[in-house]
């Protein structure tokens, strides 16, 4: 991959500064999955998921696989 040159890097930090990115659940994602997945919750369910995603510092997919892994877990 090619370097980039400094004013190439000062053009494309400043588009990114001032552009808000759009996110389109039509295509797919890792944030259009999640919110998806999210969709089919019940709204509990869908509440702690987000709560301990924000407190963990995860992704709702990991919450999930975490809480899925825990289950498995007691199962042995």
């Amino acid at each position: 991959m090619p370097e980039m040159t400094e004013e190439e890097a000062f053009a494309l930090d400043e588009k990114w500064t001032k552009t808000t990115p759009k996110i389109n659940p039509d295509k797919p994602g890792i944030f259009a999955r999640q919110n998806a997945l999210l969709g089919v919750l019940d709204a509990v369910s869908e509440d702690y998921i987000r709560t301990k995603a924000e407190a963990y510092q995860k992704t709702p997919a990991e919450i999930i696989s975490d809480l899925v892994m825990e289950k498995l877990a007691m199962a042995v």
